[in-house]
């Protein structure tokens, strides 16, 4: 089985880049700085692991994540090599996302990032704990019409 799970915050904004041909795909990568869970000599521990979506979840990355934005994935190891204009082998290693959500609320996230702006192209609907939820129960409102937007149905 080849299944990862991580939650960390984005490193810079994604690079959006599109496939040749007809049927162009949406390639984005992004480095998630994920904090180690343990401590050594009490010093906080880093990996910055390189992620890469394709298609409809590359698309949701361009448009709504932004540097500094605490996000969970789930995805698999995916290993690979090139020579590179030296003639040396690199080898890779990235994480193929699956799936990635928002781990935190934008009032959060702008707390602990200094701010991070608004998603481009992107009409975002209240979040729970803003005075505008519109709804007693606490979940947010999702306004009509952005069906086709959402990552998931």
């Amino acid at each position: 089985m080849n299944k990862v799970i991580l939650m960390g915050r984005l490193t810079r904004d994604p690079d959006i880049r599109y496939s040749a041909g007809e049927n162009a795909t949406a390639v984005a990568r992004y480095t998630l700085a994920v904090d180690r869970r343990f401590r050594r000599d009490n010093e906080n521990a880093t990996d910055f692991i390189g992620c890469v979506a394709f298609g409809r979840q590359a698309e949701f990355a361009e448009k709504y994540l932004r540097q500094g934005l605490k996000i969970a994935i789930t995805g698999r190891i995916q290993t690979g090599s090139y020579t590179n204009r030296d003639g040396q082998k690199v080898y890779t290693t990235d994480v193929v996302v699956e799936e990635q959500e928002f781990a935190e609320s934008k009032n959060a996230g702008s707390e602990t990032n200094g701010g991070y702006s608004a998603p481009r192209n992107a009409n975002p609907a209240p979040v729970r704990g803003t005075s505008d939820m519109g709804s007693a129960d606490g979940f947010m409102n999702i306004p009509d019409g952005i069906d086709e937007e959402l990552p998931f149905n």
